[in-house]
C-alpha cells in the first residue's frame, strides 16, 4: 500500500512540475513577443524589477491579476522606486491578463 502512495504522490508532483515548467515558457514567450523582456527577467534585475519582486509584491492581493494587467497596459512609475514603467498599450487584453496570471503564478 505504502509503494502505491509513493507512486501516486511522484506521479503527482511529476505532473505539476510539468504544468509550472510550460507555464514558465508560455511566460517566457508571451514576454519575449510583447517586449517585457526589454526591462523585465523573471529571476534578474534589469532595468525594472524582476518577475520574482512582483510575486512577492502582490502574490496576497485581491484582484493582483487585474491590477498587474492594468499595469501592464497603463504603465506607471513610483512603486518600485524611481523606475518608470511606459504604457504598453499595443500588449492585448487578453495577453495582459494572461502575463499577470503567469506571473503570480511563479510563487
Amino acid at each position: 500500500m505504502q509503494g502505491i502512495r509513493a507512486v501516486c504522490l511522484l506521479i503527482i508532483l511529476t505532473s505539476s512540475t510539468k504544468f509550472a515548467i510550460a507555464d514558465t515558457e508560455a511566460l517566457k514567450i508571451l514576454l519575449f513577443r510583447n517586449n517585457c523582456t526589454a526591462c523585465h527577467l523573471i529571476d534578474k534585475r534589469k532595468y525594472g524589477p524582476q518577475l520574482n519582486e512582483v510575486v512577492a509584491k502582490y502574490a496576497d492581493e485581491a484582484g493582483a491579476q487585474k491590477k498587474l494587467a492594468a499595469k501592464i497596459k497603463a504603465g506607471g512609475t513610483g512603486v518600485w522606486g524611481e523606475d518608470i514603467m511606459p504604457p504598453q498599450p499595443q500588449v492585448s487584453d487578453a495577453d495582459a491578463l494572461t502575463i499577470a496570471e503567469y506571473i503570480l503564478g511563479l510563487k
